[in-house]
Order: structure tokens, then C-alpha cells, then sequence
């Protein structure tokens, strides 16, 4: 009832996946040009003028509607990346699975991509494919209906023409974010098949949306989780960091278990996420994340990394201890293994990984709270990251309440009051001094005693 309402509103006509699009004026979705950051708007304004069709499209539009401001704007035009690169000073052509053009309009960097067309047998046209049927190259130029065909979801298939401040909406996506619902534009099966980082993204979106995934969008989500094997470790890597810096990273993981899908993405996580301890200092780090983005603040992709698999870790390098392995090789050691078997599905840049070992090789070294190695600990480069970590291990009770307290009085003490705290030595930590070795005296004349 609901549904034909809004429908009727807006302009809907025809089926659903009706060629004519709904024309959405501003007085009925609300968007206005000011809106938009002043480089895209140029963009498009530059396309238009040359006699090209361009909108703003996707992401920006939809988080506009639903109240949020966009991370960044993409347009979407009749040109080809050819002409779109002679429209501007400033533009480059990427990209090998599809052709797009970065236009920098002072510090912005816009990304536009040409209306894309249909890949199957019309007209000779046939995208790249794996056994699968995953799209490996897909460069195919088309018209905006066949665009917008070619989108995921129905919220995404939005274009936004900031000229005429309209909303040309083939796929009705803006009644389904009124009404709260992420349809999949086409058969789900088909489009998880041609790309299954889709499914990924259904889970984000609707966490960061509050959107309930339409049944028939959710329904091949379990069977077919395993095609996420198949997705390149360094696209599934950045997939996952947009989903844990969403600002919705707790909703995420546990819509991601509910649809069976994180035994593809963090190995083990399933098993971390079903043992009280570890479940309890996973849900606490996201959250912690969720509240630095909603306020603002900056977020570590190597600080999350490190929270989700720091439990792989413990569960490698507690056994090596107990057989009476030295505590810091070790853990090394653990660290080493847990993170070549994560670099088999994700693929977890250098400077990350370098990262996320420094936060974990700093935990041991919170035990040293005596001589001169505690202030050893505060000179690290990473202590701060490492010091936070320590604050969430204390907080899921993995360590006692006295180590945080004592490092947290330590970091803001005076240096009278930091002396005053260091703990006694223990007899093994005594190091004999090695005695310096001393070189023979030269023959004849000290210089520096006849002086």
C-alpha cells in the first residue's frame, strides 16, 4: 500500500524494469546543487556544455536522500573515456576491468565512467568471464537505461542531473529507500555469479542504511557465499576495510555471520566470534571505530586488522610458550603464520602488515615495568596504537585492570612520579655488565697526560 503510494508520487510507471525512467523533481526528492562539492558540479556542467549527457550517479545520490554526506562524487556520461579525457586540462584514463577517467578539479578528484552496455550475445558484444561467469573485462559502452540496468541495487541507480536538479530513476530506487529496502536490480543469482563481492556490499550497504535486504536479494546470499574464494585477495581487502570503516563496522560483522559469510573473509573468525573472550574484544574494538568515524576522528586500518586476528595469534603462540619456547620469538613466530594464511584471501598491504606486527610485538613488552626498559616501551614509534590495544585487551578481562592503570599513570606521570612507580627488578632480569675489553697502551707518551 505503502509502496504504490510513494510510487504513485513519484512518477512510477509501467513494470519495474520499465526503460521509461521516473523524472524526480526537486521539490519532491529535496537535493539541491549546493549539495554537491563545486568540482563535480563543474564536471558535469564542462560534459554538458561539450553535448554530452552527464549526472552525478550512485553512492553520492543515494546517501544524499538518505541524509548522509557522501565520501565522494562520481559522474556518469555519454562520452567516451576518449572525449571525456579531451574535455579537461587535468584527466587520465585507469583502469583494465573497465575504463574510467579521474578528473582533478583542483584538490578533487572526480572519477567518471561512460554509460555502460550489455555484455551478452547482442550485437556481438561479450564481457570476460571466468568459469564462474566472474566479469574479468567488461568495456562495453551502452545507453543510460542500460547503465542503469547494469548497477547492482536499486538504490545505486540513481542519477542526479544538478543543471536541472532532477533525479532520473529508471529502477524506482528511490520509493525502495523510502521504504527501507535494498533490491537487487536483475536475478541476484546471475549478478552474485558476475561479481560476488556483491554480496559483500548488500551487507554493507544495508548496515549503513538501516535497510532490510529484500528476500529474494538474500536468499542466495548462504548458498553461494563460497563464489567470495574466487574474488582477487586485493579487492577483497578493500571491500572489507570500506566495510570495517564504515562507521557501522558491529552491524556489519554481525549481519556478515548471520548470512554465513565470514568463513570466507578472516579465517577463523567464525571460531573467534563463538568463544566468549574473543567475541567480547572484537565487538569492542569495532565499536570503538564506529564512534572515532562517527565523530570524526581517524581511524587505523592496521589497529583493526591487528584487534580482528590477534586471537589467531594467542591461539598459536600459547602452545609454543607451554612447550617452553622463548615468549618473543614465539610469538614472532605466531605472528608470521597467522598472517600468511590471512594473506591467502586478503591481500594486506606491506606498510598495514607492518603495522599490525609492531602493535602486537609491543603487548609482551607491557610486562616490563621496571629499570629503564618501561621507558624504552613509551619511545616506541607505535607505543600509542600498541598502548590502546593493551586498554581493549584489559577491558574484554584477556589482562588485568592493574597493567592498564599502571601504564595509563605511567604515560601521564611526571618524571619524579614515573620513578617512583618502577617496579623492582627481578633477579633473572639482572644483566651482567660484560666487561670492556681494554686495548693495550701504546709504547711511549701519553698525549693526554703530557698535556
Amino acid at each position: 500500500m505503502i509502496r504504490k503510494f510513494i510510487s504513485r508520487v513519484l512518477g512510477r510507471k509501467g513494470a519495474r524494469q520499465s526503460d521509461a525512467p521516473a523524472i524526480i523533481a526537486v521539490a519532491q526528492h529535496g537535493l539541491q546543487r549546493e549539495h554537491i562539492s563545486r568540482g563535480c558540479r563543474r564536471t558535469v556542467e564542462t560534459l554538458q556544455e561539450n553535448g554530452y549527457q552527464a549526472y552525478i550517479v550512485g553512492g553520492a545520490v543515494r546517501d544524499l536522500l538518505a541524509g548522509l554526506t557522501p565520501k565522494d562524487f562520481d559522474v556518469a556520461t555519454s562520452a567516451t573515456p576518449e572525449q571525456v579525457r579531451h574535455c579537461f586540462r587535468r584527466a587520465r584514463i585507469i583502469g583494465r576491468r573497465f575504463q574510467i577517467v579521474h578528473v582533478n578539479m583542483g584538490a578533487e578528484t572526480i572519477e567518471v565512467t561512460t554509460f555502460r552496455g550489455h555484455h551478452g550475445e547482442q550485437g556481438g558484444n561479450k564481457a570476460q568471464t571466468d568459469e564462474q561467469g566472474r566479469v574479468l573485462r567488461d568495456n562495453v559502452f551502452g545507453s543510460q537505461a542500460e547503465d542503469a540496468a547494469r548497477r547492482d541495487f536499486t538504490v545505486n541507480a540513481l542519477y542526479y542531473d544538478p543543471t536541472a536538479e532532477t533525479i532520473v530513476d529508471y529502477h524506482h530506487g528511490v520509493a525502495d529507500l523510502r521504504q527501507k529496502t535494498l533490491r537487487m536490480i536483475g536475478d541476484p543469482r546471475t549478478r552474485y555469479r558476475e561479481d560476488p563481492v556483491r554480496m559483500l556490499r548488500a551487507v554493507r550497504l544495508a548496515a549503513k542504511l538501516s535497510l532490510s535486504i529484500d528476500p529474494e536479494a538474500r536468499r542466495p546470499i548462504r548458498e553461494m557465499g563460497g563464489l567470495i574464494e574466487n574474488v582477487p585477495p586485493s579487492r577483497l581487502f578493500d571491500e572489507m576495510l570500506k566495510l570495517l570503516t564504515s562507521g557501522h563496522a558491529v552491524r556489519c560483522v554481525t549481519q556478515l555471520r548471520e548470512e554465513g559469510l565470514h568463513h570466507g573473509l578472516l579465517p577463523l573468525l567464525d571460531v573467534i566470534l563463538d568463544q566468549a573472550l574473543g567475541e567480547r574484544f572484537v565487538m569492542l574494538a569495532l565499536e570503538s571505530t564506529d564512534r572515532r568515524v562517527r565523530e570524526g576522528k581517524p581511524i587505523s586500518p592496521g589497529f583493526l586488522f591487528a584487534t580482528l586476528l590477534w586471537h589467531e595469534v594467542l591461539a598459536k603462540w600459547e602452545p609454543l610458550k607451554a612447550r617452553g619456547e622463548p615468549a618473543i620469538p614465539s610469538l614472532f613466530l605466531a605472528m608470521d603464520e597467522v598472517l600468511d594464511v590471512q594473506a591467502e584471501k586478503l591481500a594486506i598491504t606491506r606498510r598495514i602488515a607492518g603495522d599490525i606486527k609492531d602493535i602486537w610485538a609491543l603487548q609482551p613488552r607491557f610486562e616490563q615495568r621496571s629499570g629503564k626498559r618501561a621507558y624504552g616501551v613509551l619511545q616506541q614509534p607505535r607505543f600509542r596504537a600498541g598502548y590502546d590495544f593493551l586498554l581493549l585487551r584489559v577491558e574484554s578481562g584477556e589482562v588485568d585492570q592493574a597493567v592498564g592503570d599502571w601504564w595509563t599513570a605511567f604515560l601521564n606521570g611526571s618524571d619524579e612520579n614515573r620513578a617512583a612507580m618502577l617496579l623492582p627488578q627481578a633477579p633473572g632480569e639482572v644483566k651482567k655488565r660484560r666487561r670492556r675489553r681494554r686495548t693495550p697502551a701504546a709504547t711511549g707518551p701519553d698525549p693526554d697526560l703530557a698535556q
